[in-house]
């Protein structure tokens, strides 16, 4: 798993473990790397990861859209950030809050660096996925930039610890994807369990937004 939201996972492994409740459920966080190459020697039988909207899609792979979503800045209610409707590229690289950046190899790099056209904040952190980076923001280390599914009804923006802003004049879309091996017979409880991320999905209406 290199992306996720609460609204998806949960709920779809909720109901996976009703129909197969004999059948243990590994849910590893990882690189998009480190997933491509589990997939590709059958360590694993499902990824989600997050793709930048026009980014080419990995051959080995059959790929299938779970959720499309905006860039937003995730940060603390009590930032002075948080007064604003929105945020711009200057409010992130000159704000009042550290910039919480994820490490390369994960698509919010990427995308943070295109952003922000080479530019680098004063002081900053990095760190492994969205869920340490939001704990960072919900304990007061600063503000890191998400897709909006993995911020809107995670637990910690239910219980008011983080909440969320837009970037302006940004258009970028990010697209959660489930994928698997082409052409491997999959086993029954792989299957069902692709079955019910998709049929999450299209209750969730392809966004939280």
């Amino acid at each position: 798993m290199n992306a996720a939201t609460v609204p998806l996972l949960i709920p779809a492994v909720q109901a996976f473990r009703t129909a197969h409740p004999m059948t243990q459920v590994e849910v590893v966080g990882a690189q998009q790397s480190v997933i491509h190459r589990a997939l590709l020697e059958g360590g694993f039988d499902l990824g989600l990861v997050n793709h930048l909207d026009g980014d080419d899609l990995p051959a080995d792979f059959e790929s299938t859209e779970l959720l499309r979503g905006r860039p937003l800045l995730c940060l603390r209610p009590d930032s002075p950030l948080a007064a604003l409707s929105a945020v711009t590229v200057d409010d992130v690289l000159d704000g009042p809050e550290p910039v919480i950046a994820m490490r390369s190899g994960y698509v919010m790099h990427r995308y943070a660096h295109r952003l922000l056209r080479g530019r680098s904040p004063d002081f900053s952190f990095s760190t492994d996925g969205a869920e340490m980076g939001k704990l960072m923001v919900a304990e007061g280390l600063g503000a890191t930039l998400l897709p909006d599914f993995s911020v809107i009804g995670d637990p910690l923006e239910r219980r008011g610890s983080i909440t969320y802003r837009p970037i302006s004049d940004d258009s970028t879309e990010v697209l959660l994807m489930l994928q698997r091996r082409r052409a491997v017979s999959a086993p029954r409880a792989a299957q069902d369990l692709y079955e019910v991320f998709v049929r999450r999905a299209r209750e969730l209406g392809g966004s939280l937004t």
